[in-house]
């Protein structure tokens, strides 16, 4: 299978994090979610993606390496990153007139069926748009020029849930030729269960894994016991805990196992939210 995102032993060092030996990879035709705290490296993931950072290793793009080969990669991703903005004199007009000079392959026709799917007025001003509508301006911009692969930060940020769910609608039809991929960073993760192929998972600037979504919510599991039941769970056999006041909160990693050793019955569906509050403040 062909990769559209190929990232190895990829280093950024600044004064207060560094970012440590990242490697994953994108296939071609998936949704990878990217995930962990604020701080944690996702968004100086992103900007090695982009080239807009200095960093060591090595990233491709449809076996493009990024340093070598920017300007032909540029014309297959398209871009929205949480702080991403354009000028607000401009109107979505302005931005249509200038991205026809930028992407060889810029859609007007496209471009203007988005504004209007997002109820954007072309002559606006772009000071006059909520953070909503700037946006889904952004996405609508990313999206015009057909790239092949997304790239998104918070994409989803500031919007109600029923126009999420229609970018996650747009995201999804994005992918469906196979020739198109989505890395998507972002803090609403009840958006990346609904959509995404793989999880990826970094904590201060460490990958600590990428799995397949329905690996996560399907296999691994939460047990809640209480002091007596934890102590005769072997370590091997959780990932983490979590003591409470009154009960252990448990993440397991494959349930069926599980039942098969322990006389447990119950054993709670996890979220991502769940994964990543146990994953950093669990204890081993």
């Amino acid at each position: 299978m062909t990769n559209a995102l190929e990232i190895k032993n990829v280093n950024k060092k600044y004064s207060d994090f560094e970012l440590r030996n990242v490697k994953f990879t994108l296939p071609k035709g998936m949704i990878m979610g990217l995930i962990g705290s604020n701080g944690a490296g996702k968004t100086t993931i992103i900007k090695s993606i982009l080239n807009i950072i200095n960093y060591t290793g090595n990233i491709k793009i449809f076996d493009l390496d990024i340093k070598e080969k920017e300007d032909e990669i540029k014309e297959e991703i398209g871009v929205v990153l949480d702080d991403m903005f354009f000028p607000e004199i401009l109107t979505p007009n302005d931005i249509d007139n200038s991205m026809k000079y930028i992407f060889k392959n810029w859609d007007s026709k496209l471009f203007n069926s988005y504004l209007t799917k997002f109820s954007l007025n072309i002559n606006n001003p772009i000071k006059t748009f909520s953070k909503g509508m700037r946006k889904k301006l952004e996405i609508a911009t990313a999206l015009s020029h057909h790239p092949k692969l997304l790239i998104l930060d918070e994409p989803t940020s500031g919007l109600d849930p029923v126009v999420r769910s229609e970018i996650l609608d747009i995201f999804r039809d994005f992918i469906q030729n196979d020739e198109c991929s989505i890395l998507f960073s972002t803090h609403i993760t009840t958006d990346l269960e609904k959509i995404a192929d793989y999880i990826t998972f970094i904590n201060d600037g460490q990958i600590v894994f990428t799995k397949t979504c329905d690996e996560l919510l399907n296999q691994y599991g939460i047990v809640k016991c209480m002091e007596k039941e934890f102590q005769k769970i072997d370590k091997k056999d959780y990932l983490k805990y979590q003591k409470n006041k009154y009960d252990y909160e448990i993440l397991i990693e494959n349930k069926k196992d599980f039942k098969k050793k322990y006389s447990i019955e119950v054993i709670d569906k996890i979220t991502l939210d769940d994964l990543m509050v146990l994953m950093i403040k669990g204890e081993k």
